[in-house]
């Protein structure tokens, strides 16, 4: 396939949408100032990992968090980092800045309280849906480091919109079996915008990488990205397969029958063996989330119960 041209399907997607259609209320989270200089610094073609290091070393919260993640189980690295510059040299340039972006948008949503959302469900299934999206990118034989880091990210602004919007969302969750089967078409009835280009412009403020914005802005893409010529193998692809799974939200009402149908077209993909593989990663994975409900308990219903979804019209292709 030849390189795609990231910042193309970014700019032509978004369009002319812009944070100003946000109600002027709503608070947006603002990155770490070490997280926003590392960030610019990592996108200078002359960067180096020293120059990263004494970025992160700014800021004790990031640097333990590096550390821990770096020396954790999860990694199974042979040997361990001391520091912040032997941590870098371990992870690599890519895999260093999806963790830090990541880290960095935890630690400045967590400071955000919703009404709606239970932070520490939230955080759980954000952290399930990232470890599935990796999966998922290995089957694809795409950037798994992506894949994980925009999965992770791909809801990072819910927490905000429900709290500031928190009567709409209300309307959403009590009223869940006759509204829209997307939460994102639901968005754009009441609002005329959805979280998902919300967040994708919030994170090109930020100067994030155009494949990262891309997972966030496709997230609710569904099956459908499966049948798009430029993202079907890519991590924005794996991200979109991974928010078809259960949430507090319910984001996609009918998105774990979308995945049973994917199940019937994909000989390697098999719901039940990624479900019971995400939460044995999760127990290895230092990011200080519990795993209080186990995708595999979550998915369960659905297990002893399967739909099926097929309207004759879509063909995957993997």
């Amino acid at each position: 396939m030849s390189e795609i041209d990231w910042e193309k399907i970014r700019s032509d997607a978004i369009g002319e949408f812009t944070l100003s259609a946000l109600p002027p209320f709503i608070e947006l989270p603002a990155l770490p100032h070490a997280v926003t200089k590392f960030v610019q610094t990592a996108n200078k073609p002359d960067a180096t990992l020293k120059d990263l290091a004494r970025i992160i070393e700014t800021d004790t919260g990031l640097t333990v968090e590096l550390l821990r993640h770096v020396n954790s189980s999860f990694m199974g690295l042979r040997h361990k980092a001391s520091n912040v510059l032997q941590a870098l040299t371990l992870l690599g340039m890519r895999q260093s800045k999806n963790l830090i972006i990541t880290t960095g948008m935890q630690a400045a949503v967590r400071s955000k309280k919703s009404k709606l959302i239970n932070q520490q469900c939230f955080w759980n299934a954000s952290l399930q849906k990232a470890l599935f999206a990796r999966e998922i990118a290995v089957l694809l034989k795409t950037d798994a480091d992506t894949a994980f880091a925009g999965a992770m990210l791909q809801d990072y602004l819910l927490p905000v919109v429900t709290n500031d919007l928190f009567r709409e969302y209300l309307e959403f969750v009590d009223n869940r079996h006759d509204l829209s089967e997307n939460i994102c078409d639901f968005e754009r009835q009441q609002f005329g915008w959805d979280h998902a280009i919300a967040a994708a412009c919030l994170s090109c403020r930020w100067h994030l990488p155009d494949d990262l914005v891309c997972c966030v802005l496709f997230h609710h893409r569904g099956l459908r990205i499966l049948t798009d010529a430029q993202l079907k193998r890519t991590p924005a692809a794996a991200v979109a397969l991974s928010a078809l799974l259960p949430d507090q939200l319910r984001q996609d009402y009918r998105g774990l029958e979308q995945l049973f149908h994917l199940q019937k077209k994909w000989s390697a993909f098999n719901l039940q063996d990624l479900a019971i593989r995400v939460d044995e990663l999760h127990e290895s994975f230092d990011m200080g989330v519990r795993n209080d409900f186990p995708l595999s308990r979550r998915c369960q219903l659905a297990f002893d119960d399967p739909k099926t979804y097929d309207d004759g019209t879509l063909q995957v292709a993997v």
